[in-house]
């Protein structure tokens, strides 16, 4: 428990649930427990539903259970992530079963019971749902239950809390010997309404969608009063024994550690990360019994298989804050971290149990600072970020009012190297080119900067969008939190000509991401006016944008990219007037120019740390760029004697190739240099201009 009161809030709307059948209430029931991760995280739990349904080979009714399938989450589940099976087959299959050596056997099983072809893969949860006897069931994974679970006198507690209203199993692997012992306290206790698992969670079960969905929050709450009553006025955690440090200075140290981290645990597979600092995280980091509790490791599977069996703590004092101390135990603390995750596998492996995985820590707590959580993409990251403030929760009830335990190291292993668990993970799909990537993007809400946004974050980058039009960048950032979802996206209103501001905006990047891998340095202006109108201002702006701008995010991707230890890729979004030459247009053009020779002066000196500096030329990209809004519009076609309406045709027709040139022209030329298809080439240009001969680089 976290140490909130607040009471889960019955959502349920009788008139929207009469318009349902009964796999359709099942989805709401789900979807509605799944949106409280009091009751259960991301992932975390089932539910299921016995209807009616007419065979579709027969043309008779059949009973068929709906149940969550493998991999799926409540919360966000439709429909078609739910499992149907015949329940006459599914308990059939208690035929065949030979003991708890049989468990992997059985679920080879589970697709013979599969009703109309439905090819969503069963869980191991399934028999649980399937053997209780009545219509509904919930499986949930709340920390105030779990807190019960994971206590040493759980079979008590659960007693004292509850009465006879709710059963207690001891801790045993999911699986078919589980779904049967369930269903033999079902049967020796026909008023039981659900059953407490031992280190696991709570099942519920009732005989009407609604009924079911109400008594899951019934117990829960009752659960989160009891503990609300019996940690009142006690010590938690033994206590605090050092001070948070100030929002700010937290977020600092995050954005200093986060890169150093990643870099050494990134080097076989890049790594993302995720800060947090909420009240539960910050009570746990600062108390007496951070390093014991956090040794005995977390409690329930659906945590530690997300968040190893434990984390890793670093040596930190917040009241004389050492940062660069931390960093420079950090090589120690991980090399112990992986020797002892060795030992772990090494004592608990089995004949056939897969390779060893990644040994790295994916938590790490931080006295004073907060969670920093790493996985192959930010979801996971922050996913597992938030299981382990579940287990914060779970260990402060437990702690406070019984001792907690989490589980023994071989049945953690046994869960983690399950089998069953190695073949979802290889069922998995294979990763996106640019996965665990991450782009800082300049000029990102407008044309080219937008369409390479996309064209990152389709191929599996997170993108931080810097743009000095704050209205036009939260607008693209929404519409890429729709297509792409929130995790994939971060926005940061910059003016490139501010050296604070660049330093403040990569430091952004850092504590939300962990670090940054791809700059596309592509914020631009444009101006044209024969030289002798030329004023100082013009000259200055260009100058300002288009060759200081590039120089401040260069040096600040560069001194990041040096201490991740992870190479880097630059690439400067310039154009055809940096080789060609054009009139009226002497400042854009130089500016132009400065930027191609600052990319190549950079490709020089990064080329021995794998940073790679490369260039884009486009031309007269007009389709939704922000320059050519405006007078650059109109000064061009006056300097081209044309109407303005006429300068796309214009620049199609003085083209070789007669094309116009659109954002993801440029876009896809950004991805090729940004991905491992150009990994050997540096210091490059491409001119994606549809063919001009004076802008030719040879």
């Amino acid at each position: 428990m976290s140490g909130q009161t607040r009471l889960l809030e019955n959502r349920w709307d009788d008139s929207y649930a009469a318009k349902l059948d009964e796999p359709g209430k099942l989805l709401y029931r789900s979807n509605l427990l799944g949106a409280d991760k009091r009751i259960t995280n991301y992932g975390g739990g089932n539910t299921s539903a016995k209807v009616m349904e007419t065979d579709p080979l027969s043309g008779e009714k059949v009973r068929v259970m709906w149940v969550k399938g493998s991999g799926g989450d409540v919360g966000t589940i439709k429909l078609d992530g739910f499992s149907t099976l015949y329940l006459d087959k599914l308990e059939a299959l208690k035929g065949l079963y030979k003991g708890v050596q049989d468990e992997d056997r059985m679920v080879g099983f589970l697709p013979h019971c599969t009703f109309n072809l439905n090819p969503r893969a069963a869980s191991i949860d399934t028999p649980l749902h399937g053997f209780v006897p009545y219509m509904h069931v919930d499986h949930m994974h709340p920390d105030a239950i779990i807190a019960i679970a994971a206590s040493k006198n759980s079979k008590e507690l659960t007693k004292q809390i509850f009465g006879d209203a709710i059963g207690w199993l001891p801790w045993r692997r999911p699986g078919f010997q589980l779904g049967l012992d369930l269903e033999a306290l079902v049967k020796a206790n026909p008023n039981a309404k659900g059953v407490v698992l031992e280190s696991h969670g709570l099942f519920t079960w009732a005989n009407d969608a609604k009924a079911c969905y109400e008594l899951t929050l019934e117990i829960i709450n009752k659960a989160i009063e009891w503990f609300s009553q019996h940690t009142e006025g006690k010590t938690i955690f033994g206590g605090e024994v050092l001070k948070s440090l100030p929002a700010p200075e937290r977020r600092a140290i995050a954005a200093k550690l986060m890169p150093e981290i990643r870099g050494r645990i990134g080097k076989a597979e890049r790594k993302l990360g995720h800060f947090d600092d909420q009240d539960a995280v910050l009570e746990f980091v600062n108390s007496k019994n951070l390093k014991p509790l956090g040794a005995l490791g977390t409690s329930c599977p659906d945590h530690f298989l997300r968040t190893k069996i434990r984390p890793l703590i670093l040596d930190f004092d917040p009241a004389k804050p050492d940062v660069d101390g931390v960093i420079a135990a950090l090589d120690k603390a991980l090399e112990d971290y992986r020797a002892d995750y060795s030992r772990y596998y090494e004592t608990c492996k089995h004949d056939n149990s897969p390779k060893m995985r990644d040994p790295n820590p994916v938590i790490f707590l931080v006295p004073g600072v907060g969670m920093l959580s790493f996985a192959r993409d930010k979801a996971t990251a922050r996913i597992a970020g938030e299981f382990y403030v579940n287990a914060i929760n779970v260990m402060r009830g437990a702690s406070t009012v019984s001792e907690y335990q989490g589980l023994p190291e071989q049945e953690a292993f046994d869960i983690e190297y399950w089998l069953l668990e190695e073949a979802k993970l290889q069922r998995m799909p294979k990763p996106k080119s640019l996965a665990g990537q991450v782009a800082f993007v300049t000029g990102g809400a407008g044309g080219i900067g937008r369409a390479t946004a996309a064209r990152l974050m389709g191929e599996g980058a997170c993108v931080v969008l810097a743009d000095i039009d704050g209205g036009t960048l939260d607008a693209t950032k929404a519409d890429f939190e729709k297509s792409f979802g929130k995790d994939a996206v971060r926005g940061v209103v910059l003016d490139v000509t501010k050296e604070d501001a660049v330093i403040t905006a990569f430091t952004e990047a850092c504590v939300e991401f962990g670090g940054v891998d791809i700059l596309v340095s592509n914020a631009g202006i444009a101006s044209s006016a024969p030289v002798e109108d030329t004023t100082l201002a013009m000259w200055s702006k260009n100058i300002d944008i288009l060759a200081t701008g590039y120089f401040l995010v260069s040096r600040e991707a560069f001194r990041l990219f040096r201490r991740q230890k992870l190479g880097g890729n630059v690439v400067f979004v310039a154009s055809k007037n940096g080789l060609a030459s054009s009139p009226n247009a002497s400042a854009y053009c130089t500016a132009k120019a400065a930027e191609i020779h600052l990319a190549r002066c950079l490709a020089l000196e990064g080329a021995e740390a794998g940073i790679r500096v490369n260039t884009v030329n486009p031309d007269a990209v007009l389709r939704g760029s922000k320059i050519w809004n405006g007078e650059w519009r109109e000064q061009r076609a006056a300097s081209s004697k044309i109407e303005v309406s006429d300068l796309e045709e214009h620049y199609r027709k003085r083209s070789m190739l007669k094309l116009n040139v659109f954002p993801e022209d440029i876009a896809e030329a950004i991805y090729f240099l940004a991905s491992d298809a150009s990994a050997k080439s540096t210091g490059n240009i491409i001119n994606v201009d549809a063919g001009n001969a004076q802008s030719f680089t040879r």
